[in-house]
């Protein structure tokens, strides 16, 4: 496709043909002093004539040409993707049996405001690499650090209560992640290997499985830089007649600790709409890198018409010598 940078330099073409007329309309109408020989002159040089024709022709194409190259015509490509270098952003996602509790506001269960409002959140992170685990008993890697954040997303909705088992081991999802993002930075060049790591993990209970301890794989995680978000999910408890009502199972303290010691922030999402609130707040503290950038290639024209009129100059140099001699 080609384009030009400077377009409106192009009306300059016609100036050299406007000072022609203005020349022209100043000059003397009619012969101050009558020559009765003149016409003898003009027909013994009949060359004359065609000389100066000639010298217009060339001198008129060299303008144009300069005028073009003035203009900077470009050939631009097909678009391009702009490689960006946002931030490595692991999301932890309890699916343990009390994930189907629905006291999310209705009936919504607390994966399915999960699924719902973290969708969201992935898929606002343009120009970042996202994972997503998913744990219970035992955590595992549902999707690897990718920028295909739809892809994401998708492996989030699929997600099912139990399919890791019906406990929690937030110390092994840390240490999962961990052990991703170690292996994701050794296989990177450039500035991809030095991106900021974040683990957002979410849960509705406590640690009661796992090899690791909760504190333990955090202190492991600030070691290797990874700061942490956590969130709980589920009811607030509140007084009734029953005693206090809604998810009294939840470990805040061991939460807090975890984000206190990695850098992070704790968030507490008693239904979907204090969740969406959470996930927000996280995408301020951590902005994406933004939407997919692209470019188009360009090549600079303007090197051909400034190359023929150069070429074009030395016979308009020597029309304009046989001119005036």
């Amino acid at each position: 496709m080609i384009h030009f940078a400077w377009p409106w330099i192009a009306l300059a073409a016609p100036l050299p043909w406007l000072h022609y007329r203005a020349r022209s309309a100043a000059e003397p109408r009619g012969a101050a002093v009558f020559l009765p020989f003149l016409a003898t002159l003009r027909s013994t040089s009949p060359a004359a004539p065609s000389r100066s024709r000639t010298a217009r022709v060339v001198f008129t194409g060299l303008w144009l040409l300069l005028v073009a190259a003035a203009t900077r015509p470009q050939w631009l490509g097909e678009p391009l993707p702009v490689p960006t270098t946002g931030r490595k952003l692991l999301l932890a996602v309890d699916v343990s049996g009390s994930m189907a509790t629905p006291d999310m506001g209705g009936t919504t269960t607390r994966l399915q405001a999960v699924q719902g409002v973290a969708g969201r959140f992935i898929d606002g992170r343009h120009g970042d690499q996202v994972g997503l685990i998913l744990f219970g008993t035992q955590p595992y890697l549902q999707a690897p650090l990718t920028p295909d954040v739809a892809t994401v997303h998708r492996f989030l909705d699929e997600a099912v209560v139990g399919v890791a088992g019906p406990a929690t081991a937030i110390g092994d999802a840390i240490g999962l992640a961990l052990k991703r993002l170690k292996a994701s930075e050794s296989s990177s060049e450039g500035p991809a290997g030095s991106r900021e790591t974040v683990l957002v993990l979410l849960t509705d209970g406590e640690s009661n499985a796992g090899a690791m301890p909760p504190l333990q794989a955090a202190r492991l995680a600030k070691e290797s830089g990874l700061r942490i978000y956590t969130i709980g999910v589920g009811a607030i408890p509140e007084a009734g007649f029953f005693g206090a009502l809604g998810n009294n199972d939840l470990d805040e303290d061991t939460l807090k600790s975890i984000a206190k010691i990695t850098g992070g922030e704790y968030f507490r999402a008693g239904d979907a709409e204090m969740l969406q609130t959470v996930y927000r707040r996280i995408d301020e503290l951590e902005p994406a890198a933004g939407r997919a950038q692209w470019y188009r290639p360009t090549d600079e024209w303007f090197t051909l018409p400034l190359a023929v009129a150069l070429i074009l100059s030395v016979p308009a140099a020597w029309a304009g010598a046989r001119q005036w001699t």
